[in-house]
């Protein structure tokens, strides 16, 4: 069943993140330019959308998929991480 992510709980820890990655790392720029919302409409089709489990956020799944290409990590280097 997919579920569109209703809320994000931070880390209080996030200022870390400020002051760890640069204002102009690539990451932060794909996240702020990028709509990542056409995902949902792409994959509808693919979720049970009234019985089943809750499905991983598919944003966050392809999100990782992207981290994974765009630094060439294994599944492992991505479950590691995080």
């Amino acid at each position: 069943m997919i579920q569109k992510q209703q809320s994000m709980t931070f880390s209080p820890f996030m200022q870390i993140y400020d002051i760890v990655v640069p204002k102009d790392n690539m990451l932060r720029k794909i996240n702020e330019l990028v709509d990542f919302s056409f995902v949902y409409e792409e994959l509808k089709g693919n979720y049970c959308h009234d019985n089943g489990r809750n499905a991983v956020d598919p944003i966050r799944m392809f999100k990782y998929l992207l981290l994974k290409t765009i630094h060439d990590l294994s599944d492992v280097d991505i479950v590691g991480a995080f």
